[in-house]
């Protein structure tokens, strides 16, 4: 597989260092943090935007608004964008404010999907003392039960999908077998990425994470793990499927995700690399879970 080029990071655009200067000056923005492609050495490009999140009081809001509509104080405005948000060729500001911002990303968030938005991101401006730091760490990572959880739920979503795909393809269904095959990748992900306490990255970075952040294991490192992927992708080849589910039970055993194997029975063996018998033995394997 080739490795793009890794380049430096282009200069941050006038529009973006502009309004870093007119944020910070605002009492009223407690926090900025810059993400996307411009927080991750290598990924930015000439087209590439400045993803900003700006965190303001919780009070700041309403009084903000009002003082874009009375008459003016003496404390400098934030600037309209950290009210109404911007979208421009060189600038994506997404206001949030703190109380919002303490939940962004999270577990039953509406926007958990952004999480990964703050593994590798740069806290521009904090003025509570680290909180905003402390914020954006909590996002980045999975502590320990939250993995545990989440390997768990997933690890049983990529196991259905698996074998959905390989049921299918037995009763002559290759395109719905082809579907499912597909869609264990991103569980497949997950799993992988929450047996390590790590966020589960955008497709975009999930090159870059895995060779400038790699996982350790040699079954993991880029360019034995994405090929795999791809090949999954591209026709839901059985061997490879089975390859690779074989590596992430094995991961999985370690991990102490046994019993959600084992709950499978016997429709599991068919998953397997044929011949193949678990990498541990079932008796005990849920001990300590």
């Amino acid at each position: 597989m080739q490795h793009p080029a890794q380049s430096s990071t282009p200069p941050a655009s006038a529009e973006f260092t502009d309004f870093v200067a007119r944020a910070s000056a605002s009492p009223d923005v407690v926090g900025l943090v810059l993400s996307g492609s411009r927080a991750r050495q290598g990924m930015a490009t000439a087209r590439s935007d400045h993803d900003v999140y700006v965190i303001t009081a919780d009070r700041a809001t309403a009084s903000t608004t009002a003082s874009t509509t009375t008459t003016p104080t003496t404390s400098p405005a934030a600037p309209p964008a950290v009210v109404e948000g911007r979208r421009s060729p060189a600038l994506d500001v997404m206001p949030l404010s703190l109380s919002a911002f303490r939940a962004h990303g999270l577990p039953g968030d509406a926007h958990a999907w952004d999480r990964y938005a703050f593994a590798h991101c740069t806290v521009l401006l904090d003025r509570l003392d680290g909180t905003i730091t402390q914020l954006v760490q909590e996002k980045a990572t999975l502590e320990g039960l939250e993995a545990h959880r989440l390997a768990r739920s997933e690890l049983d979503a990529y196991i259905n999908s698996v074998y959905r795909s390989l049921k299918s393809h037995c009763d002559g269904r290759p395109a719905v077998a082809h579907l499912d095959a597909a869609e264990s990748v991103p569980y497949l992900l997950t799993v992988v990425f929450a047996l390590h306490q790590r966020v589960r990255p955008y497709n975009k970075y999930l090159l870059w994470e895995l060779r400038n952040h790699p996982l350790g294991a040699p079954q993991w490192a880029a360019d034995v793990l994405v090929p795999r992927i791809r090949r999954i992708l591209a026709d839901g080849d059985l061997d490879t499927q089975r390859a690779l589910f074989a590596t992430v039970e094995h991961a999985a055993r370690r991990a102490g995700h046994g019993s959600v194997l084992d709950s499978w029975g016997a429709d599991i063996d068919p998953l397997r690399p044929q011949g193949r018998s678990p990498s541990q033995p079932h008796q005990g394997v849920g001990q300590g879970e």
